[in-house]
């Protein structure tokens, strides 16, 4: 089947021209509905984009993270970037960010098995900076294909920078904050990252606060 430049949007356009410098440009697709359900699938996906050198930051990574939990979650939280403890080893939110993640799931009777935990970037930026416009432009359509297979009813940012992203907003992280958004069709709400709740433990409060609305809107 010959598909034309005009019946893509700007974010397959973008998957394909990605594919193309992978894989060439063969594009074998299965008349079987069963292997035609595998494609749509997360791991699949994660094979697909592991290998991804689009941007610098393929060059200097250790590990392409690119997300853990279960494919079919409800809830997917969303941070900024994959930190040094992530890089090295290939999963999202771990050290001490990550430990207090998990107390705040286990407190509204969640664990990673439950959610899906992903970063905007799949890979780090040097010392953590902040990831820029064009890293975001290229990565961001990976996690709208996530978001895809996924299908949650809510997607939870972490942390004032995955919140702007999404949102395309230059509001404070407070603005955004106690109010339901839409990203992709899909329910988002903002709260802090849990590495600025270890360091600023007044937070911790407003924090729960997110959480019990995430508790009682969206696992009834």
């Amino acid at each position: 089947m010959k598909v034309t430049k005009s019946k893509l949007d700007r974010t397959q356009v973008q998957y394909l021209k990605q594919h193309q410098e992978l894989y060439g440009d063969t594009i074998y697709v299965s008349e079987s509905e069963e292997n035609s359900n595998e494609l749509n699938d997360l791991d699949q996906f994660k094979n697909e984009i592991s290998s991804c050198n689009l941007c610098p930051l393929g060059e200097t990574r250790t590990n392409f993270v690119f997300g853990s939990g279960n494919s079919n979650a409800d809830i997917v939280f969303v941070g900024e970037a994959p930190g040094e403890k992530e890089d090295l080893q290939g999963v999202p939110f771990v050290g001490r960010s990550g430990k207090l993640l998990d107390k705040m799931l286990e407190a509204i009777n969640l664990d990673r098995e439950s959610v899906f935990i992903v970063n905007v970037l799949k890979c780090r930026p040097p010392k953590n900076r902040v990831p820029l416009p064009s890293e975001v432009e290229l990565c961001e359509q990976y996690l709208k294909k996530q978001l895809e297979i996924i299908n949650p009813k809510l997607i939870v940012t972490l942390g004032r920078i995955s919140s702007i992203t999404l949102l395309k907003s230059k509001e404070s992280l407070s603005n955004l904050r106690e109010k339901i958004h839409l990203y992709e069709g899909i329910d988002l709400l903002a709260t802090y990252h849990p590495a600025v709740l270890l360091r600023n433990p007044n937070l911790k409060r407003p924090a729960w606060d997110d959480f019990k609305v995430i508790r009682d809107k969206y696992l009834k």
